[in-house]
């Protein structure tokens, strides 16, 4: 089964994130979450319930509003990504090591370290 593959429905998402459905359809509709669909009913992954998590943190913690949970998220996936092709440029231990270090100050900078979903 694929990671973004849907495996919950809209009632045990809402359960699992601790966020009213209506909300889920507002972030939605905000474009900040895409959960896949099934004929009428919408499937949630284990990376869209991980999302929600850190959706509701940012607006319960940190007080942002969707536009800055909208770039606060972009600001996350980006900095995850450049993890990512950091473990794959081959660098070495040390200067890795220091990289990966800053990224992370830049994630809890944003009030996401430790969020990072199924990364």
């Amino acid at each position: 089964m694929e990671e973004t593959e849907g495996v919950y429905v809209m009632r045990v998402a809402s359960m699992l994130s601790g966020l009213h459905p209506q909300t889920l359809r507002k972030y939605e509709r905000a474009g900040l979450l895409s959960p896949s669909r099934s004929n009428q009913l919408r499937m949630y992954s284990e990376e869209d319930i991980a999302r929600l998590r850190v959706i509701k943190h940012l607006v319960d913690h940190a007080k942002l509003n969707l536009a800055g949970v909208d770039l606060a998220l972009r600001l996350r996936d980006s900095i995850l990504n450049m993890k990512r092709e950091m473990s794959r440029a081959g660098l070495g231990p040390a200067t890795e090591k220091r990289l990966v270090r800053m990224l992370d100050d830049m994630l809890d900078m944003l009030g996401v370290f430790g969020l990072e979903g199924s990364d």
